[in-house]
């Protein structure tokens, strides 16, 4: 029996001293092993990558539109610079270039406006277009209405409106607005949007025509148009269709109204 009195206790716990840096303690059975180095990435040296994605949005928005910034002052430097060498060599900054066969006007979208800008600015001219059309074709329905009886008056008032209306439109919102995409003024940009107005009232009362502050047959307006037809077709037909191009000039100002509004919302 006395040989197994010597025999490890399967269940005794090993002893260790805390406090022994690691030595072993005269009665002990084993020693604790020591720790192996710490593995690598949780030392205090150890970075961790945390995606900056969130972070950079801000500072990334900030600088894009701090180049979109440059980009507009180098712009408007550079069109300064030439206006100044322009205006040196003694040649007139605006110098009319348009229409290609009778220049009557200064036209340059390809070249004075931002790229961002030019599809609203062509939009703006086709409007601008537009109205010349609806004048122009008014004066020619009522003159084949005065030829078939309706009066010299008429043609008279018709004349005035596009006499009139052509240039006005032109130098009261299409020229603000021309300046407005060049420049980046909040000014002119007001200016277009109180004219622009005007000139979208002006077209829906064309396309309606009542007999009120317009001689009610100057204007093709489907009054008129309904009033003339039963006694001359050709006249009916001449009416109608200034009716209908006053109508898709309404509907092609309001358009270019909404997006040069959320442009300059845009930008502001």
């Amino acid at each position: 029996m006395s040989r197994y009195h010597h025999d490890p206790n399967p269940f005794d716990e090993d002893e260790v001293n805390p406090f022994s840096n690691g030595a072993t303690a005269p009665g002990s059975k084993t020693r604790t092993p020591p720790l192996g180095p710490e593995p690598s990435g949780f030392g205090h040296d150890a970075t961790v990558d945390i995606p900056l994605d969130t972070m950079n949005d801000p500072k990334k928005k900030e600088k894009e539109l701090a180049a979109w910034e440059a980009d507009l002052k180098r712009r408007e430097k550079d069109i300064k610079r030439r206006e100044d060498a322009v205006a040196k060599a003694g040649v007139p900054a605006d110098d009319k270039n348009w229409p290609p066969f009778f220049p009557i006007i200064h036209h340059d979208i390809a070249n004075e406006i931002p790229v961002h800008a030019q599809r609203l600015q062509y939009l703006a001219f086709a409007s601008w277009l537009g109205i010349v059309l609806c004048l122009v074709f008014n004066v020619i329905a009522v003159l084949v209405n005065w030829i078939r009886g309706g009066g010299v008056k008429i043609f008279l008032l018709a004349s005035i409106y596009a006499l009139s209306g052509i240039p006005m439109s032109y130098v009261l919102w299409y020229r603000p607005l021309y300046r407005a995409m060049r420049t980046d003024s909040a000014l002119k940009f007001g200016w277009f949007f109180l004219f622009y107005l005007v000139h979208i009232g002006f077209c829906i009362f064309a396309a309606i025509a009542p007999p009120i502050v317009f001689h009610g047959k100057s204007l093709t307006g489907i009054l008129p148009a309904i009033d003339v037809i039963s006694d001359h077709l050709l006249v009916g037909i001449f009416y109608l269709v200034g009716f209908g191009l006053f109508c898709l000039e309404s509907l092609l100002s309001l358009w270019v109204l909404q997006k040069i509004y959320m442009y300059f919302r845009g930008h502001k």
